[in-house]
């Protein structure tokens, strides 16, 4: 039913135009108006790029941007790794310096254990070099100490040892080569470097000469023959004990008895004689007096008494000095 003109209610559709002057307008419209609308000419530009083009530039769009994913997710992977890799090595780096705090003391003391050790090791080293090396042989030898010994003869028993290390030369093998000296009691060492050997030689004190089919031999307080001579040598009392042995109480009583004598009354002994431990007498010279001295006991306080004794009695008598009991002393004349 058509409404009347002038009657309220929805207006009217516009008359829409004819269909040839609608394709006059679209194509009447400028490349402007279709750059600013590019719906609306899509149509027209499609059959100038040709049937495939659309679909030519979505595969290229694609692939950019499936390349631009891949790269920027390659990109964050490696940042990733970097991050990684550089927390990994603060983390070392930290536990480090915890472990260095931790452990200064011991590192301390290992480094001076350590450098003590290379110190001793060098000095040792360089020690053994040197007292291996030639400049360090033995090359000049002394002797000091003799009396009655040949100080030459003795250096030239030790003439083998001559070019040997001073290190190497033991005392050992320098009492093997002095053994042919009876004369020596003891010796000592001395190496002065860098090349001499000082041999100091105790000789043996003989303390009196024992009578025998061959002369007279001069022993020592052992009982070691120190010489063999002819006579009596000055100065050496006459023993007369059954034999000259350490084994012998005689003997070794009376060896006790001159070591302990002072040296000016031991030089006036002529004779000393003994048949037991205890029972020591001996004769002096000049007026051969005789002294009955017992043992060794208590001889410094004899010797004191029997120096008394003589300085208060008359010496051109023969005397016989009893000084075997100290406290009580009895004088009296010889037979």
């Amino acid at each position: 039913m058509k409404r009347p003109e002038g009657f309220r209610g929805t207006p009217p559709d516009p008359p829409s135009p004819p269909p040839k002057e609608r394709r006059s307008r679209d194509a009447r419209r400028t490349p402007r108006d279709t750059a600013a609308h590019p719906t609306a000419g899509a149509s027209r530009a499609r059959p100038a790029r040709g049937p495939r083009a659309p679909r030519e530039r979505s595969s290229r769009d694609r692939a950019a941007s499936a390349a631009l994913r891949t790269a920027d997710a390659g990109s964050s992977s490696a940042s990733a790794r970097r991050l990684e890799r550089r927390a990994a090595r603060e983390r070392r780096r930290a536990e480090r310096a915890e472990v260095r705090r931790f452990t200064r003391q011991s590192r301390r003391r290992r480094l001076t254990a350590t450098i003590a050790l290379g110190t001793l090791v060098t000095l040792v080293g360089g020690a053994a070099a040197i007292s291996v090396s030639p400049l360090l042989s033995l090359t000049s030898i002394r002797i000091v100490g003799t009396e009655r010994l040949d100080a030459d003869e003795v250096a030239a028993a030790l003439e083998d040892r001559r070019g040997t290390p001073l290190a190497f030369v033991s005392d050992e093998q320098i009492r093997t080569d002095l053994e042919g000296f009876a004369l020596i009691r003891s010796f000592s060492t001395e190496i002065v470097p860098p090349s001499t050997l000082i041999v100091r030689v105790v000789e043996r004190a003989p303390i009196g000469a024992l009578r025998t089919a061959g002369g007279f031999e001069v022993v020592d307080a052992a009982g070691v023959v120190v010489e063999t001579t002819e006579t009596v040598p000055p100065g050496i009392p006459l023993l007369s004990v059954e034999s000259a042995s350490a084994d012998d109480p005689a003997f070794r009583g009376l060896a006790d008895v001159l070591l302990a004598l002072p040296r000016e009354l031991r030089s006036s002994v002529v004779t000393i004689s003994a048949t037991t431990r205890d029972d020591v007498r001996f004769t002096l010279g000049g007026a051969e007096h005789s002294v009955v001295w017992g043992s060794a006991e208590r001889s410094a306080f004899k010797a004191r008494v029997l120096a008394a004794a003589l300085s208060s009695t008359d010496q051109s008598v023969r005397w016989e000095y009893d000084v075997s009991a100290p406290d009580s002393l009895v004088v009296r004349r010889a037979s």
